[in-house]
């Protein structure tokens, strides 16, 4: 019999998965330590259960260089939907005001961007997040319908450009894409462009397409890795001194 898969050696750096909607990235971080036998297996920034695209699982002595991966500039796409303000800033959350959009423009959302929301700014973390204040993440107070003061967050957005508009007496969307800092809360970014247009908005789909030196391109569908076996998916790892440096 061959050597069981929990001895072999964990291969050292990152795999680019893409992470389909519905799925918590911890439980893709356990699944493939589960069912490739990998002992040291940790990522470089969550995505929200709902959002899909690029996420760097990081294996063997790839764990030890997780802040760096998790502070380098991100870009994602999504889509916006105005006229409705929700609790968790997405599509998922309850209903807390609504607008209707027949106003709006694409040059009133380009021109609210432009002036608010690119270069330096402060975001304060939503409720529905899993920041901690004393211990306790600000989830779990939102859902025993509790607030509490949040510290506001720097953070800088390098892009935000508006791909497409479709207007409409009630709820118009906007396609986005966006490059940011580390912290960055994308669908603060929605709700809070809502805000300031008068209409309310939440986001309503986000996909991760680039983190530092590694696109979506790059990465392997999350069931199609379930389906390979531990040397295929070993074949797909990005040492870690080609990431940080971005050589090809």
């Amino acid at each position: 019999m061959g050597k069981p898969i929990s001895e072999f050696p964990d291969p050292d750096g990152i795999l680019a998965v893409d992470k389909p909607a519905g799925l918590v990235s911890h439980v893709v971080v356990a699944t493939l330590r589960h069912k490739f036998g990998f002992a040291k297996v940790g990522h470089g920034g969550t995505l929200d259960p709902d959002a899909t695209g690029l996420l760097l699982i990081l294996l063997g002595k790839g764990t030890k260089i997780s802040e760096r991966v998790m502070g380098q500039v991100k870009t994602y796409t999504g889509t916006i939907r105005f006229g409705a303000a929700t609790a968790t800033q997405d599509r998922l959350g309850e209903i807390l005001e609504e607008h209707a959009t027949a106003g709006l423009t694409e040059e009133a959302i380009r021109e609210a961007i432009a002036r608010d929301f690119v270069g330096d700014l402060f975001q304060k973390p939503p409720m529905f997040s899993a920041v901690k204040i004393a211990g306790q993440p600000l989830y779990k107070m939102a859902m025993r319908g509790e607030e509490c003061e949040r510290e506001e967050r720097f953070v800088h957005i390098f892009a935000f450009r508006i791909t497409a508009f479709r207007p409409a007496e009630e709820r118009a969307e906007a396609d986005f894409e966006v490059t940011c800092s580390k912290g960055t809360y994308v669908r603060t970014l929605a709700h809070d462009l809502g805000q300031t247009l008068g209409v309310g908005a939440h986001l309503c789909a986000l996909r991760r397409t680039v983190s530092g030196q590694i696109t979506v391109a790059q990465a392997t569908p999350f069931a199609d890795l379930l389906e390979m076996s531990r040397a295929d998916v070993e074949r797909r790892v990005i040492p870690c001194p080609q990431y940080l440096t971005g050589t090809p």
